[in-house]
């Protein structure tokens, strides 16, 4: 019989952790596999931590196996790599392309990753122009099944501070009746909630999963 197996990437962010957690609760996946720099602790017998160097495209495609799901919460911040843009785009673009890449060769079942609202190749905002070429980059990959999740400012506590983002995230839900859908402020747990349930459908092909549709997503 086929084990579920879910592969993790970025499993220790603001998402990603939220993801992770309630993929151990989740009776479907008897298997996680979580990708990271450097070693988590965890007691938890479904885990299997690897630790690897994400510049390395073949280190990402061993942990990658048949049929799996692929989740990847991959990002970084401006001030984490210091201003840098170069860094900046190394982490967020090519780390989640060739995991895109590892995930099309090893013939996963699903590959997710997490992009933005308002990502758009054509913007002249740095992020949202780099979440646009990402997510071109990646349908070009012609995964299996691909699933594109473009969430709005995502509400929780991060690691490391995002100070703009705070401030959004004390404003945003004060307004958060009157916002539409597609632009509402979303906690992590509920997007990873609803990729979560779009993992487990009986989607196929390529899918943009917008604001509007996480958090419908959550309830299934």
């Amino acid at each position: 019989m086929k084990k579920n197996v879910a592969v993790v990437f970025g499993g220790t962010g603001l998402t990603g952790s939220m993801l992770l957690k309630q993929i151990i609760n989740d009776h479907f996946f008897e298997k996680i596999i979580v990708i990271t720099r450097k070693k988590i602790a965890t007691k938890n017998l479904k885990i299997t931590n690897k630790v690897i160097d994400f510049s390395k495209e073949k280190e990402i495609q061993d942990c990658i196996i048949k049929d799996a799901v692929v989740f990847s919460c991959i990002g970084t911040t401006q001030s984490q790599v210091k201003g840098n843009k170069k860094r900046y785009k190394e982490i967020d673009f090519d780390i989640t392309l060739n995991i895109a890449k590892a995930s099309k060769k090893m013939n996963a079942d699903k590959f997710l990753f997490i992009s933005s609202g308002g990502a758009n190749s054509k913007s002249s905002n740095f992020y949202l122009k780099l979440k646009g070429e990402i997510e071109e980059a990646v349908i070009n990959i012609k995964n299996n099944s691909l699933f594109i999740i473009k969430p709005s400012l995502l509400i929780g506590r991060r690691k490391n501070r995002r100070f703009l983002e705070e401030i959004g995230q004390l404003v945003m839900p004060i307004f958060s009746f009157i916002l539409p859908s597609t632009i509402k402020a979303i906690k992590a747990k509920t997007v990873a909630k609803a990729m979560i349930n779009i993992s487990k459908s009986n989607l196929s092909g390529k899918n943009i999963i917008e604001n509007s549709d996480l958090f419908n997503w959550s309830k299934s």
